[in-house]
């Protein structure tokens, strides 16, 4: 398995450490990645390096992390264009519940305020992917109640070197991605592009594209400064990224679905997302024989205007009731599908509600971390500490046209738009961690403590309600305990008890003075074994949760009245166990068979008896499981290797996840009660060959066996993964 020190360079800048650092700082970051000795820190963490990455040429996050214990993902729209990632069995819900990093900085669009993820960098110009799960994420927040997810992008190089990779697929997929840089004395510089396109694999009633088109753009400069006791680097980094896609809320009911799952209705033909984001952020990193300090001043915007169906006007029912009772609401039903006109004489008049959640995202701040090593009663102690200044805000501006259906054709009815939400939700947040792993003989004994201190408020800006505002401060106590025991030189055990925290939004009402945060006290257990060539991690947790939340959101609620709602599910547990396993047998000098194979059961049950609007939930029993959850996750990666070619094989298998945690009661209906997203298992197939001197050709193969299973019923109907799809590519580095 390829792993340059350009990778390792690379992660370590993301960590803080110095991007030139010493051969013994090259050792500490493969503490936590691809190491051929025992990892003896406590806290689960995994890296998927350069080389794994660029095994499958992913553009899709989901797909990445399919060999990453302890994930569960919620597919949406085949493409990954907007992610549902939970950790540990947390809501995947838009990514709300996990910290998501770049460089080390937060990138969500505003991740206090309104931490849904709708921007996800472009995962195809990482060089690495770092999870952090259990007491390893205390040091990142502000959500630690699952974990940490951070995307390295490429160093600036120390000599002249660059690539080139050109694709084309399916359904006109097509890439270009390129880089170059090089290093003149002290200064260095990166340039990188990257543009993804495709028309889409769906269906669209009438005709038209259903797919996306993606540019992202780097620029990074640095000066590097040598010295005789420490070594300092400055960076300033520049980034922007767009990007216009067809893509809708709106999904099918079963019986189309089975009948054909890439259609797409009439009524989404104007649904269009259109995004931009920039960021720019000063990097300063101090590095010594003891001590590494990293200082970052970021800056990220982003923009969105998301136009998709909301709502039939003159109707009662909600989409999804739409889509899940066809029979029933016949007349709003056969408006949506085109087959009918929104005018009938003699009918009721259903006209399609067009929302444009037309938002804008600012996260900025100053950002401290360092790591010291010291000597303190006579016991080695790696002190890691750090400091955030932080702000955010979400803008929301949304508005509703009103389109007809005639003909067949969802047509846009002038004059008739409409103002809905206007607020603004805004947070300043101070954050401190500190973290002390000390040395006693075989153990290895973290202790650490986070501190958030937040600010927020909430004003509603539609004309008339200027009374409704609020501003609340809000601050919280996290500690953490962690621990290592060496068995020998190849084995030992890990324990690790941290309390998690996901802060509430700006516009959740305080109660008896007091912010209801979800809440959790997380515990983890296991071992690990590595003798250089196979190795094994098995980890076992809890996350004991005093207080479960969930808002809702158009992406998992379907109902316009209970949209930023924020509800209360009380005690839930969430267990489960994940297993790791990697190993290479060597068959000739040229010729090797890795395999890597992971496993994860999750279990979940709530403590109480409780009756929610909450859509996703209902009438819950004590016992009940989330919704969203599979009890078994398994992944198998064979490969084989040769010096001049490789072929990998993936194979990932979900069991079936319920739609609904409870049921329906008197009053309330649960469109998706009983309902279950089927078990399924995905085979993917990548080749390459080496052409030495001139470049790489690779192929790939995603869903092998084209299974096009329902992967959800959120939002607003069935929904199928990505069929089979062939990409060829060549690449070319220098």
């Amino acid at each position: 398995m390829r792993y340059t020190q350009l990778a390792l360079a690379v992660s370590l800048a993301a960590t803080g450490f110095n991007s030139f650092a010493k051969d013994k700082e090259f050792e500490h970051i493969q503490i936590i990645s691809h190491q051929t000795s025992l990892r003896t820190e406590a806290g689960s963490a995994t890296l998927i390096d350069e080389a794994q990455l660029e095994e499958f040429e992913y553009d899709d996050i989901h797909r990445i992390l399919a060999q990453v214990p302890g994930v569960n993902i919620r597919q949406e729209d085949g493409y990954g264009l907007r992610p549902n990632i939970g950790f540990r069995g947390v809501t995947p819900e838009r990514s709300k519940k996990i910290t998501i990093l770049e460089d080390g900085v937060l990138i969500g669009p505003s991740p206090y305020s309104a931490p849904a993820a709708y921007y996800f960098p472009v995962t195809t110009r990482m060089t690495a992917v770092e999870v952090f799960k259990g007491p390893a994420a205390i040091k990142y927040g502000p959500q630690t109640v699952a974990g940490t997810l951070n995307l390295v992008t490429r160093q600036v190089p120390d000599y002249a070197s660059g690539a080139l990779d050109l694709a084309i697929g399916s359904d006109g997929y097509k890439k270009a991605h390129g880089y170059y840089g090089d290093r003149i004395g002290d200064v260095g510089f990166l340039v990188e592009g990257v543009t993804l396109k495709a028309d889409g694999f769906k269906e669209l009633d009438g005709g038209d594209d259903t797919g996306f088109d993606k540019n992202d753009f780097l620029v990074k400069l640095d000066y590097k400064i040598a010295g005789q006791e420490y070594d300092q680097r400055l960076e300033l980094k520049l980034s922007y990224a767009d990007e216009e896609s067809d893509e809708t809320y709106l999904g099918l009911t079963d019986e189309d679905f089975n009948e054909n799952p890439y259609r797409r209705y009439a009524a989404s033909q104007p649904a269009n997302m259109d995004t931009k984001h920039t960021q720019i952020m000063f990097t300063h990193q101090l590095s010594g024989e003891d001590l590494n300090l990293t200082t970052r001043i970021y800056r990220n915007d982003y923009e969105r205007a998301w136009l998709k169906l909301n709502s039939l006007s003159n109707s009662s029912a909600s989409l999804s009731d739409i889509i899940a009772f066809p029979e029933q609401f016949s007349g709003q039903y056969d408006v949506i599908t085109g087959q009918r006109d929104s005018v009938v004489a003699g009918e009721t008049n259903y006209f399609l509600n067009m929302g444009t959640n037309d938002r804008s995202y600012y996260s900025q701040g100053i950002q401290i971390d360092g790591n010291w090593q010291l000597a303190l009663f006579d016991l080695a102690h790696t002190l890691s500490f750090g400091i955030r200044l932080h702000q955010d805000e979400i803008e929301r501006d949304h508005f509703e046209d009103t389109y007809a259906m005639t003909d067949s054709i969802n047509t846009l009815v002038d004059g008739s738009r409409r103002f809905t939400t206007q607020n603004t939700e805004s947070t300043g947040a101070w954050s401190v961690y500190v973290e002390d792993q000390i040395s006693l003989d075989k153990l290895t004994l973290g202790l650490g403590l986070r501190g958030e201190f937040m600010d927020m408020e909430y004003q509603n800006d539609s004309a008339g309600e200027g009374d409704d505002w609020q501003q609340k401060t809000s601050q919280i106590w996290l500690p953490g305990v962690s621990g290592f025991y060496q068995l020998s030189d190849n084995s030992g055990l890990l324990f690790g008890v941290h309390q998690g925290f996901v802060p509430s939004s700006p516009a959740t009402a305080v109660k008896d003075g007091e912010d209801e945060f979800e809440k959790s006290v997380n515990y983890e257990l296991g071992g690990r074994f590595n003798n250089g060539n196979t190795t094994l991690e098995v980890v076992g947790f809890l996350n004991d949760y005093s207080n479960l939340t969930e808002s809702c959101g158009q992406s998992n609620c379907g109902s316009q009245a209970q949209l930023d709602r924020s509800f209360s599910g009380g005690e839930v547990d969430v267990w489960g166990l994940e297993t790791q396993f990697k190993h290479t047998y060597t068959l000739t000098d040229t010729l090797d068979l890795p395999i890597n194979f992971t496993y994860t059961y999750t279990d979940s049950e709530f403590k109480e008896e409780f009756f929610s609007e909450f859509i996703q939930w209902g009438h819950v029993r004590a016992g009940d499981s989330l919704p969203y959850l599979a009890d078994h996750q398994a992944s198998l990666n064979l490969g084989v290797r040769h010096n001049d070619w490789y072929v990998d094989m993936l194979v990932k298998y979900t069991s079936d996840m319920a739609e609904t945690a409870g049921v329906s009661y008197e009053g309330f209906d649960l469109a998706l009660a009983g309902k279950h997203v089927p078990s399924r298992t995905v085979v993917d197939l990548a080749a390459g060959y080496d052409l030495v001197n001139y470049g790489q050709i690779y192929l790939k193969l995603d869903n092998l066996f084209d299974d096009d299973k329902l992967v959800s019923r959120r939002p607003y109907g069935a929904r199928p993964s990505k069929p089979r799809t062939l990409t060829v590519g060549y690449k070319f580095s220098f």
